[in-house]
């Protein structure tokens, strides 16, 4: 079953059962959309987990990106489980459990590619995998029916830093039999084969000579061969490197900790130490290629950076795609670096960015190597699921019949004969807001939403409680609907209207303040809506003396 990860991007997470055995294939975080104000990031309800612990015999992780490892810090609070990566990704995961003060209750346990771990009714064999971050690894999940493999996050790259995908194991593996394919779809519209990382650095060296300017890039902050891309094309051309931004720090840590990453001596500085440095011998490598509020390319387009403003002339080069919903923000600081005369490089024919993900012929190849009985596709919405499904009945014969495509909380029965969709599990988006973990739902997302569209009103009165006659008010308190002092004439109505509730209360001896703000509400927004069209919030606030 899946707990994420299907007809979305991100939050991915999915749960396999075998009798009195279940293990967790990564714990992703999703990112609020739009409508989800003032919400910080989005994970997967784990309400069966939970329900299941003494069942849980680990979390496996395939790579350590936020989309795949994020959750981690949330989810261990609420289940114990040993959890289960490679040098790379559990070097981040560590991080992120310091973070929330929990590393000393977790147990983390590290795997090279071609290891098999036990897990009860399973056996999981890592496989070395390409993606744009290093250590990632695809799983072969040895089950008592048959063999499930899920390829997590990869491509095809012959020219990887960390060597070629084990594309021998997975031929391996179809000649001994796979009852199930689980594979990602984030890149199945696009047809023929992902570019390889070198491309990058080609135009990264490209972009460098001759340059007389400051250069800032940004880019994802865990592909770190793309970082060492950078730090070895400026090395090469004489510039000293910075970086801006806590993750694009904490990967540079982990990194070059764990030898990802080589450092030629005096090469990186610091961010503080860039104001003595001519802009001709400067690279500076920000995060923020995605839009996000507050991250350190937001700061310097919207000039709050501390260290660093743009100038005219700068030479920014955005060596990212846009995640789907991405594109308005990424839009917005391009046109304000413009605006500040940078000189912006992100157009696709500058070949400053490659995908991590598989396009359709590297699919075909990892469906022909392993000839799957079943096929699942995951890791996409379902445009992405739906073609995937058409690619692997059209394109590489199988049997309409054998290929699932399920949703999140649904339960896939596999057999060694069959593969159906049975029962569900509680599953969905748990919404965390500052340390609030799961508090605000549907609810408070609605109130938000509202009060977000049309502001609200706060209506105060004291009455007597002697005999509910009215000692003061009543005052209208208003935030994001009108500007007070240009509707004067509006507020004396609103008083007015009001009053005569109050009074229709009191006249029919109404003494239940719920009843009161009840006729409060209904009259004001009677008349707001027949005279604004608009539809506060109205809250009526009654004070009895």
């Amino acid at each position: 079953m899946s707990l994420g990860g299907l007809n979305e991007i991100g939050k991915n997470m999915t749960v396999l059962e075998y009798g009195r055995d279940i293990i967790i294939v990564d714990c992703g975080v999703g990112f609020p959309e739009g409508d989800m104000y003032g919400v910080d990031l989005v994970i997967p309800d784990v309400t069966y987990l939970i329900k299941n612990q003494n069942k849980i015999r680990g979390i496996f992780l395939t790579h350590g990106h936020e989309d795949h490892i994020g959750s981690l810090p949330y989810v261990l609070q609420q289940i114990k489980a040993p959890v289960h990566g490679t040098r790379l990704t559990l070097g981040l995961v560590k991080l992120k459990l310091e973070e929330h003060k929990i590393l000393d209750k977790c147990k983390l346990i590290t795997h090279e590619a071609g290891e098999t771990v036990k897990a009860g009714n399973f056996q999981v064999e890592f496989i070395h995998v390409n993606h744009s971050i290093a250590d990632a690894v695809a799983f072969a999940i040895k089950t008592p029916i048959g063999t499930v493999v899920m390829t997590g996050d990869f491509k095809i790259d012959p020219t990887a830093e960390d060597g070629m995908i084990d594309l021998g194991r997975f031929g391996q593996l179809g000649r001994e039999g796979v009852l199930a394919l689980l594979c990602d779809s984030t890149n199945v519209e696009r047809g023929g084969y992902t570019a390889n990382e070198k491309v990058v650095t080609e135009s990264f060296d490209r972009l460098f000579k001759n340059c007389d300017q400051r250069i800032i890039v940004s880019t994802f902050a865990s592909n770190a061969y793309r970082l060492q891309s950078l730090i070895t094309v400026a090395h090469k051309y004489g510039r000293k490197i910075a970086f801006s931004g806590r993750s694009m720090e904490n990967i540079l840590k982990v990194s070059t900790e764990l030898g990802y990453m080589k450092l030629p001596p005096k090469t990186v500085v610091d961010i503080n130490q860039i104001k003595s440095i001519p802009k001709e011998k400067l690279v500076i490598v920000a995060t923020g290629s995605q839009g996000e509020d507050m991250s350190a390319l937001y700061r310097m387009a919207y000039a709050s950076h501390r260290q660093v403003e743009i100038q005219p002339g700068d030479r920014v080069i955005l060596s990212a795609s846009a995640i789907p919903g991405n594109e308005k923000a990424i839009g917005n600081i391009i046109n304000e670096l413009y605006r500040k005369g940078a000189d912006v490089v992100c157009d696709k024919l500058s070949e400053v960015h490659v995908s991590g993900h598989a396009c359709q012929e590297e699919l075909k190849i990892i469906h022909g190597l392993l000839k799957p009985r079943f096929f699942i596709p995951v890791h996409g919405e379902q445009r992405h699921l739906r073609i995937h499904a058409k690619l692997a009945v059209n394109a590489m014969g199988m049997d309409p019949r054998h290929v699932i495509i399920s949703d999140l909380g649904r339960v896939i029965e596999l057999t060694g004969r069959s593969c159906k969709l049975t029962g569900t599990v509680p599953a969905g988006k748990v919404l965390v807001d500052g340390s609030g973990v799961g508090d605000v739902g549907s609810v408070v997302l609605r109130d938000r939403k509202h009060l977000a569209q049309d502001g609200m009103l706060v209506v105060v009165v004291n009455l007597s409680a002697e005999d509910g006659s009215i000692l003061s008010g009543p005052d209208i308190i208003t935030r994001g609907f009108i500007y007070v002092k240009e509707s004067e004439e509006l507020m004396d109505n609103l008083r007015e209207i009001t009053l005569g509730a109050l009074e229709k209360c009191r006249n029919r001896q109404a003494r239940d303040w719920a009843a009161i703000k009840s006729a409060i509400k209904s009259d004001l927004s009677h008349y707001l809506f027949k005279t604004t069209k608009r539809n506060p919030m109205i809250l009526p606030v009654i004070m009895e003396l």
